[in-house]
């Protein structure tokens, strides 16, 4: 690494606050210079295998010709303008994807500029749904623990409130109502009293709840659970019965993640409000959006106003609508069922082996998700040199040593990512 590049790593560490970090004890950071395919390239010319997709989010990996030229193209034409009273084309491409991709029901969109933001949108959505219709004392939500849903104030008060990273402020976030977590036994046999706290919960408080929030098939950053798909059901069919809005949170897991476009189609079910976004850019852009049902609007415009009274300075950016259709584009015309099929399988075989390490609590994949689950949390910054040694880009958290690669990647280095895991791990045995 060269003097200059090492002056501003000193600059970083003194002044630039990264995510989940003290500014008086910061995580070492590493320098990427350039990133190409599943490859990021240090300062130094040192390169890493990415397992990590940019949390999730390029799923066709990086600087790709096609992607680029979205954005190139579009620059040439107008970079940004306000969404407040003009529209653009970009965006009414996208809009016109969204809702071709996602279910009937679907028919409206709102887009902003995070996956945060669009849960934010969310919830106020189902709040003045209610509030249009003269039922300002629905104003709770019920979820379950163990789930994220980004790190906004609103996002935060249906984050785990115990688990979960911001017990600090839940003396000032809203408060909502928590039933327990679905169990997490995917592929096991399905028993109906997996939803009995989740219908006791919802028939003793639904007068005041408006609407339900959920991740489906997959609690992400929450733990990266995985749970069946009747649970799903179940909470769709409860939702109707108690006449709640249900919110299904796709920001993670949707575009193909899990084996379906959407996650939510493993369990045959349509949300009343749907959020994405991460890949909806294929990681080039931050871009969001919340989707809606005719249900929602015409409820929303009951009190004859019918204003959402929301409007991010960045929603519809013309530049990440722009990569993003093309994003969608690139996926759709790709085999991506058979890449994550492939990515799935392999992950399969290959993270077996930890199961022999006594370090190791549970071994679970789903899609192009692997997930190492520990006894104990893991030394982040340890690991992160660890993983960095073998070739490969991993930022386990908790107890947690996972993999979400491009679905581009190929096998001998997904087999380097699986390989580095193992061999970390085995580090740890002899602590236990």
């Amino acid at each position: 690494m060269n003097s200059d590049f090492d002056e501003l790593l000193q600059f970083d560490k003194k002044h630039i606050w990264h995510p989940y970090t003290s500014m008086s004890n910061p995580t070492a950071v590493l320098p990427v210079a350039s990133a190409k395919g599943v490859t990021l390239t240090l300062a130094d010319g040192y390169e890493l295998i990415d397992g990590m997709s940019s949390w999730w989010s390029a799923l066709h990996g990086y600087n790709h010709p096609q992607l680029n030229q979205a954005l190139i193209d579009q620059s040439q034409k107008m970079s940004h303008v306000m969404f407040g009273g003009l529209t653009h084309e970009p965006a009414i491409l996208l809009a016109k994807k969204l809702i071709t991709i996602t279910s009937d029901n679907l028919q409206h969109v709102f887009f902003s500029d995070s996956g945060s933001v669009a849960v934010e949108v969310a919830i106020k959505m189902s709040l003045q749904y209610w509030f249009a219709q003269g039922r300002t004392q629905k104003t709770k939500l019920l979820t379950v623990n163990k789930g994220y849903f980004g790190d906004t104030f609103g996002g935060m008060a249906v984050c785990d409130p115990v688990n979960g990273m911001h017990q600090m402020f839940s003396g000032v976030l809203a408060q909502h109502i928590f039933a327990e977590a679905p169990a997490s036994i995917e592929k096991g046999a399905w028993k109906d009293e997996y939803i009995d706290d989740f219908k006791r919960k919802l028939s003793a408080n639904h007068q005041n709840i408006a609407a339900v929030i959920i991740e489906p098939m997959v609690q992400n950053a929450g733990g990266l659970r995985f749970y069946h798909a009747e649970y799903l059901q179940a909470v769709r069919q409860l939702c109707d019965e108690y006449n709640v809005l249900l919110i299904l949170d796709e920001i993670a897991t949707g575009f193909g993640r899990t084996g379906t476009l959407f996650a939510y189609e493993q369990a045959n079910i349509e949300a009343d409000i749907l959020c994405v976004g991460k890949a909806l850019t294929g990681g080039y852009m931050t871009l969001a959006a919340t989707l809606t049902s005719p249900k929602v609007v015409t409820g929303i415009e009951t009190d004859g106003k019918g204003v959402l009274m929301h409007g991010p300075t960045f929603m519809a950016n013309p530049l990440a609508c722009s990569v993003a259709n093309a994003s969608i584009d690139l996926l759709l015309s790709s085999p991506w069922q058979l890449r994550v099929n492939s990515i799935e399988q392999q992950l399969n075989a290959e993270l077996e082996q930890c199961k022999s390490l006594k370090c190791v609590k549970d071994v679970r994949v789903k899609g192009a998700i692997g997930v190492v689950e520990l006894h104990q949390a893991i030394d982040i910054e340890w690991s992160q040199k660890q993983f960095t040694k073998a070739g490969v880009w991993l930022r386990p958290f908790g107890r947690l040593v996972y993999v979400m690669p491009p679905f581009i990647i190929k096998p001998y280095q997904l087999t380097t990512i699986t390989d580095a895991i193992f061999c970390v791990l085995q580090k740890l045995t002899p602590k236990y």
